[in-house]
């Protein structure tokens, strides 16, 4: 079969994130020239420590800085571009949201701006987030779902999403808009999250915390099929249909955050160990899932990993990881 992807240059901004490392490391291991924007020198996280980077063409910048999105394009002949770069954290958000509107929706007319103005690019995935619709009566979402997010991460998302729809409607920009669960997996080092935090507390012998009363639902989406689940995307926009839509992307088995630190208490056998519940989560959405029906239909796509087996990866990444970094005789 035809490789698409091989000498194929594309650009990844936010490569030294969660998912930009693992979207990163497919690339080079098919054969893409990847041309990575990267803000800030991380050294643990898995571009440089498993030095990614010195596979690939590295810039330095912002997504805030039109000017460099626009040059990179044009010197680098980008044809494909993913863009991931976005202030994440929710507790940031509501901490600072002047600064994540400027990352998450400036950034995203920024790009897809330079995109419009340069002719060779072909393609644009574009990274929402489930949180882009905000508070739903009916559940789970669906892409025909609004998108109405009230607190300020969500509402970045919700803007992002539409600025894209409407450079594909008014300009015809080749762009497709991803919304996923919430992402796990190795590589994840912002341990205030769940999945992370409470496989650090477990490994250390310490009883894990779960910010919220433990009842929020979400999807809880392998970072290995989100790579998966984007390549398709792209790999399919030049099929009838498939650009200037939005796709959902979750393996549709939403659980409690307590019950997935139960079942990480299971996979690495410490009953010893019961969950502090803060119940201290405001601002933030009590339950959200997808339907990923409209991407298994018009994309063929269905995800390869169930919760169990994405959890027993995750868990051998982090001890791996964590035991390097006391061996180190640093705090990893």
């Amino acid at each position: 079969m035809r490789n698409p992807w091989l000498r194929c240059p594309v650009l990844i901004t936010g490569c030294s994130g969660f998912l930009g490392g693992w979207l990163t490391q497919e690339l080079i291991h098919r054969g893409a020239q990847v041309v990575g924007l990267v803000r800030d020198w991380v050294p643990d996280s898995r571009l440089f420590r498993e030095q990614l980077d010195q596979q690939m063409i590295r810039v330095s910048g912002t997504v805030e800085d039109a000017v460099t999105l626009e040059r990179i394009l044009n010197e680098y002949e980008i044809q494909t571009v993913f863009h991931l770069a976005a202030q994440t954290i929710v507790g940031i958000a509501n901490r600072n949201p002047i600064s994540t509107f400027e990352t998450n929706i400036k950034g995203t007319w920024n790009l897809l701006e330079a995109c419009r103005r340069v002719s060779t690019v072909q393609r644009i995935v574009i990274a929402s987030s489930d949180k882009a619709y905000g508070v739903q009566s009916q559940l789970p979402y669906t892409e025909a779902s609004p998108l109405q997010g009230y607190f300020p991460y969500d509402v970045s998302k919700s803007c992002a999403d539409l600025i894209a729809h409407t450079y594909y409607k008014t300009y015809n920009l080749p762009v497709c808009i991803t919304r996923c669960g919430n992402l796990y997996g190795g590589g994840d080092l912002n341990f205030n999250r769940l999945i992370p935090g409470t496989i650090q507390s477990l490994l250390a012998g310490e009883p894990p915390i779960i910010r919220s009363n433990g009842q929020f639902i979400r999807d809880y989406f392998y970072v290995k099929d989100a790579v998966l689940a984007y390549l398709c995307l792209a790999e399919k926009m030049g099929e009838t249909g498939v650009v200037g839509q939005a796709f959902n992307f979750s393996n549709e088995s939403q659980a409690t955050a307590l019950a997935v630190v139960q079942q990480l208490i299971q996979v690495m056998g410490r009953s010893d160990l019961s969950p502090v519940i803060l119940n201290q989560a405001h601002h933030e959405i009590p339950h959200q899932y997808l339907s990923a029906q409209h991407a298994r239909n018009c994309l063929g796509w269905t995800p390869a990993y169930d919760l169990d087996q994405g959890l027993r990866e995750t868990v051998a990444w982090y001890r791996n990881y964590l035991s390097q970094g006391y061996q180190e005789g640093k705090p990893a």
